[in-house]
């Protein structure tokens, strides 16, 4: 077994789906690209494979997983579905980018949902991620393919950066199209607990019924929920604008709209103001910022309406105790 061996999926798509395959039958963990982030995935029901998740990320116990499955039958393997809304919610955006909260079967391992009864559970639209399930038959777990607590990954470079000395294999298969993390939803009483902003927004689950933004309901049970997540290896902070930094000669910025002048490195998430683009160019420009000859990052806030409460979500996560 070779460490970190990359391979492209696109190019060669049955290749890598095999080795892949191979390696999670074997009990092993491989880096996969889904629509949202990279995820380092391993056999949901094998508890070794599991432990080997939380090592390479060096990811706390207490800290669940989500778990991947193929379909609505293969997600009542792992969960029961007995909730009305949690059904409406699956067929409105499976597969894709949302996590649902359930109650949890035995065939799932304590270790993945960190000793809770509920299991969080995600169909991936990615044709690279369900090229696997499909082959496979198996339920993965899966959380971001990073090392715990840092930028998550939105292309194969990012995961071979963090962990190509930790894991087995990385599938490329390009970059990540929505750049965030799934929306995570526990249906409980006839309300909806969002328990963690996504591509999938508030406004879009309020058809579903009421919305209640919390992480009291499924602190245990769900990932994403810690205060300081995210996080580059060097100090961000949040500001209203490039206006409020003085020093700016050894500092990079993260902009909005527009790049201001005068730092020593800048992105910007998109020019014309799209919160899709901003989404899917966050965790790529996080990463070129870190890398660049800077000793901090300052991040402009952005508005906080519809997938811009997402991107904030996690700007703030990255700034926290700053």
């Amino acid at each position: 077994m070779s460490v970190g061996e990359v391979l492209d999926a696109l190019a060669s798509p049955d290749n890598a789906v095999r080795r892949a395959v191979e390696l999670l039958q074997a009990g092993e963990v491989v880096a996969l690209p889904t629509e949202t982030v990279y995820g380092l995935a391993g056999d949901a029901g094998n508890v070794q494979a599991v432990a080997k998740i939380f090592a390479a990320k060096n990811r706390p116990h207490f800290d669940p997983l989500i778990v991947h499955v193929k379909d609505r039958a293969q997600a009542e393997q792992v969960a029961i579905l007995e909730d009305d809304v949690a059904e409406r919610l699956l067929e409105a955006f499976w597969p894709g980018p949302l996590t649902v909260l359930l109650p949890k079967r035995d065939s799932i391992p304590e270790l993945v949902t960190s000793g809770s009864l509920l299991v969080a559970v995600r169909s991936p639209s990615h044709p690279v991620f369900r090229a696997v399930l499909e082959a496979l038959n198996r339920p993965l777990a899966a959380p971001s393919a990073n090392p715990f607590g840092r930028i998550s990954p939105t292309t194969a470079e990012h995961v071979r950066q963090g962990l190509g000395d930790k894991i087995a294999l990385i599938l490329d298969g390009g970059p990540c199209r929505h750049g965030l993390e799934s929306t995570i939803v526990y249906p409980l009483n006839g309300e909806l607990h969002l328990l963690r902003k996504g591509p999938v927004t508030q406004e879009e689950l309020e058809a579903f019924g009421p919305v209640k933004v919390t992480s009291a309901a499924g602190k245990k049970a769900a990932p994403g929920q810690l205060t300081s997540h995210y996080a580059p290896g060097k100090p961000l902070f949040l500001v209203d604008g490039p206006g409020r930094v003085r020093d700016r000669r050894q500092a990079g910025y993260l902009a909005w709209k527009e790049k201001p002048a005068g730092f020593a490195a800048s992105e910007v998430l998109s020019a014309s103001g799209d919160t899709v683009e901003a989404a899917a160019n966050l965790f790529a420009a996080l990463h070129r910022l870190d890398a660049a000859p800077v000793e901090r990052i300052y991040a402009e806030k952005i508005p906080g309406t519809g997938l811009g409460a997402a991107i904030q979500d996690r700007l703030t996560r990255a700034a926290a105790g700053r």
